[in-house]
């Protein structure tokens, strides 16, 4: 069974520390229900006559009773009353469904439209279709249950076929218009209609003068925002009202609105990038996107953006050195446009050139830098040299500099200028430009270079250390870091003079290194001799280091690795040993016409005899087996019919590490 509101109910009240019982207020007391929840009065009789044995609220007609439904009720014999009054609204074609077990009736406006009055063991139903008019009005159902079970059931809805709904519903009361001068925003609100069929409302705008509505919203509560085009116009606004059916209401009464003027976008800004333009602006509330025009240097259109959400636009689609202008316009929902911005100039700027080198000569300096194939157009340059830095065009000198280049293999040009006007022994900052009028690209990298001086010799060559190995003589000095030095030239000589006395080094050169190095490899035999090594610097006027003096050098012992073995005399053949890229040593030797074959030897340093290595019939030999980074000495024989041996030719072999 259903639970439901009691009307009545005990409370207890505290009086002087005891607790008292407060009489519960009479059947008659009066029992309020909100609409459309229904009044609820059970009888003890089936004549509803008398007080109500008991009073409360319900939200619906569907019960079931097995038994008394309240106290005081008798289980069988007992009445119920069900009534409400509500509003309809403009009302319409509605449907009354009862049922239940034994009687039913059920009135409109006191009028009976269903009448199941009947003891019966079974359930009875009926449905009516009845029309309402608009307003208020009282539904009453009256059930009485005579013996057995109790069921009683009742429900009113609102008929929703377009084919059988043809009433429209009332217009919304009190309808609210208010205009957000700032936002460029109308607020409309209104009271909820009273219709049970009603889907829900719609917002009408017209422009003062026509007579056309356009809808601009729909919704199903009770107020709603709108845009209108930010013109300056004068606009109505009116509410309609609508149900299930599709039957709309006259509208409410016209409210007049004036719109701001949609208002050009502030703030405009355009920046040229390397790649081509950056622009930005001030968002405008009214606008649901923004028109960008792009023209040229003349003021013609040449490309168009409609830009939704957004209040910047790159454009990367410049060529160098191209002068355009651009302007930007608010566009509202409706299309309409803004007045646009002044047109602002922006020229993508030439590519300044890259890897600026310079390199210092005799009081001038040459420059080279890279122009790639997609920097174009390019083909003038302008040279800046400036003695401190950083190298500022408005007061830097313009040093006159004809260009010729190279092109690369990937389609690059190499430029090169020289610039002959610099004094001697003085640092200069170089930077280049690009120009290509009336544009000019932004500086290229800054190069540094200190002028030579022609009678200033490099520095003499320090910290010579000579180290003897078994493949030769390994040098190093300390670099020399002066930007004109040219070349090394290694000396090798011996040293005159005795032990202990004024010694010098007297040789010749043995040779000429690029500069840039500090080591040099003697390869030689290492038959013990004594030598000494120097080494003189110079630089690209032709200075030499000696000029400023005696030059120092260094004495060495070579390592003896000659065989205690002498070769015998008499070779019938010629030896040659030779150290292959590939590694080892490869061996070949002349013919003897009555060999049957050759021996080959090595010497073993460790036995200190020339052991076997292979005997072959062939006239070369390879040696894959030598060890690097030492001297190998080599004898092959040829071998005759009659077991014996030739006298050996001889040869050495240096493997470098």
């Amino acid at each position: 069974m259903k639970n439901t509101l009691q009307a009545t109910a005990v409370v207890l009240a505290t009086t002087a520390g005891l607790l008292t019982v407060v009489a519960a207020p009479t059947a008659s007391a009066a029992t309020t229900c909100t609409s459309p929840v229904f009044k609820r009065q059970f009888f003890a009789n089936t004549t509803f006559k008398g007080t109500p044995k008991k009073t409360d609220c319900d939200s619906t007609v569907s019960e079931s009773w097995s038994g008394a439904p309240a106290s005081g009720l008798p289980k069988d014999n007992f009445g119920v009353r069900w009534s409400v009054t509500r509003d309809f609204g403009s009302g319409g074609p509605f449907a009354l469904a009862a049922s239940g077990l034994d009687g039913i009736r059920v009135y409109l406006d006191g009028v009976r439209k269903v009448d199941l009055w009947k003891n019966t063991t079974k359930t009875v139903s009926k449905t009516v279709n009845v029309t309402v008019p608009k307003g208020k009005h009282t539904l009453r159902i009256d059930y009485v249950n005579w013996t057995g079970a109790a069921k009683v059931k009742f429900a009113y809805t609102p008929r929703t076929s377009a084919a059988v709904d043809k009433v429209k519903p009332l217009t919304p009361l009190d309808p609210l218009v208010s205009y957000d001068v700032s936002a460029n925003t109308t607020k409309l609100s209104w009271t909820k209609n009273r219709e049970m069929d009603l889907a829900g409302y719609r917002v009408y705008r017209r422009l003062r003068g026509s007579t056309s509505w356009t809808k601009t919203g729909t919704t199903t509560a009770t107020s709603l925002t709108d845009a209108p085009p930010a013109t300056g116009d004068l606009y109505y606004y009116e509410v309609r009202a609508y149900d299930k059916a599709g039957n709309e209401s006259t509208g409410t009464a016209d409210a007049l609105v004036t719109s701001t003027v949609l208002q050009t976008p502030a703030g405009f800004t355009a920046s040229a990038t390397d790649t081509g333009a950056e622009l930005s602006w001030t968002g405008v509330h009214a606008a649901v996107k923004y028109r960008v025009e792009r023209t040229d240097f003349y003021g013609v259109v040449t490309k168009s953006w409609d830009l939704a959400y957004t209040v910047t636009l790159t454009d990367d689609s410049l060529t160098r050195g191209e002068t355009v202008k651009y302007r930007v316009a608010s566009v509202d929902g409706s299309g309409h446009v803004s007045p646009f911005t002044d047109l602002k100039a922006v020229t993508r700027p030439l590519a300044p050139p890259r890897e600026l080198t310079a390199t210092a000569g005799i009081g001038s300096a040459t420059l080279q830098w890279t122009m790639k194939a997609e920097d174009t157009p390019y083909g003038d340059f302008r040279v800046y040299r400036s003695t401190t830095l950083p190298v500022d065009t408005s007061t830097a000198q313009w040093v006159t500099c004809t260009t010729s280049f190279t092109t690369l293999s990937d389609g690059s040009r190499r430029y090169s200028c020289g610039d002959f006007s610099a004094e001697e022994g003085t640092t200069y900052h170089y930077a280049v430009a690009n120009v290509q009028w009336p544009s000019v690209s932004p500086l290229s990298n800054t190069a540094t270079v200190t002028t030579l001086e022609s009678d200033k010799p490099p520095a003499q060559v320090t910290g010579l250390t000579a180290t003897a190995t078994e493949y030769g003589i390994e040098l190093d000095w300390d670099d020399n870091t002066e930007p004109d030095l040219l070349r090394y030239v290694v000396y090798r000589g011996t040293v005159l003079g005795e032990e202990g006395e004024e010694q010098v080094c007297s040789g010749g050169e043995w040779a000429w290194l690029n500069a840039g190095t500090s080591h040099y490899r003697d390869v030689r035999t290492p038959d013990g001799d004594h030598a000494c090594y120097w080494v003189d610097a110079i630089d690209t006027a032709g200075n030499s280091s000696r000029w400023l003096g005696p030059v120092s050098a260094v004495a060495v012992d070579e390592l003896d690795l000659t065989p205690s073995v002498a070769t015998p005399e008499g070779a019938p053949l010629t030896l040659t040993a030779d150290t292959p890229d590939s590694g080892g040593v490869r061996l070949g030797w002349s013919a003897v016409d009555s060999a049957t074959g050759y021996q080959v030897y090595r010497w073993d340093p460790a036995t200190k005899t020339y052991e076997k290595l292979a005997a072959t019939t062939d006239r070369s030999y390879d040696d894959t087996t030598a060890t690097r980074g030492t001297t190998h000495y080599y004898w092959v024989t040829a071998l005759y019919a009659d077991g014996t041996e030739s006298a050996p030719g001889a040869d050495r072999a240096i493997l470098e590490p």
